[in-house]
């Protein structure tokens, strides 16, 4: 090989691998959470849930230039209560948010901003706490399939780092910790606004 073959398919090597290494398809994000659910009823059961803050931890795949790939997990602890005829009956529970999704990155640029629409779908995960006051006897720990929709944007600090500012909605079944004196049968909705600090790598 001539050396000026080899010289011009070692800049083509090294430049290739230059713009691998500045593309960063990684992200890792911690986000505060509020968690606000709606109030629901049916078989003459009444529900509402108390207004609650958690956090959620995330990671992203950038696939191309329009969808990313994205999983998170998320916390918070609240407490459902249930009012019928036999009375108010209470449940505080741990919930755990796992969830899958597609981003699609919109091609909007405004000045730093990169938003993005979410949809996908998982599990939200009712863990009974047990603490006086917000028990009731056999309630058990109980997941409801939840589709999920929302919508973000990023702001550009540095190369590596944006600030989050993003709003997921969660639907799903009521929970009714597999006790029937408890089911409502109804569906409810959970918004999630949430902002928080991204790594990219």
């Amino acid at each position: 090989m001539k050396r000026g073959s080899f010289v011009t398919l070692a800049s083509i090597l090294l430049l290739t691998i230059t713009a691998v290494a500045q593309e960063s398809r990684n992200e890792i994000s911690v986000q505060g959470t509020g968690f606000f659910t709606k109030d629901s009823s049916g078989n003459g059961i009444s529900r509402s849930t108390t207004q609650t803050g958690g956090f959620q931890v995330g990671y992203r795949y950038r696939i191309n230039r329009y969808f990313s790939a994205e999983a998170n997990y998320g916390f918070n602890r609240n407490t459902q209560r249930y009012f019928s005829v036999d009375g108010l009956s209470r449940v505080q529970a741990d919930t755990h948010a796992v969830t899958g999704d597609v981003i699609i990155n919109l091609p909007i640029r405004i000045s730093k901003f990169n938003p993005y629409a979410i949809a996908g779908g998982g599990a939200l995960i009712f863990h009974p706490t047990g603490n006086a006051g917000g028990f009731v006897s056999g309630a058990d720990n109980q997941s409801k399939g939840a589709f999920l929709y929302g919508a973000g944007t990023d702001y550009v600090l540095t190369r590596h780092i944006s600030l989050r500012a993003e709003y997921r909605g969660y639907v799903y079944k009521d929970p009714d910790f597999g006790l029937q004196s408890l089911r409502t049968a109804s569906w409810t909705h959970t918004a999630q606004p949430s902002a928080g600090l991204v790594y990219r790598f």
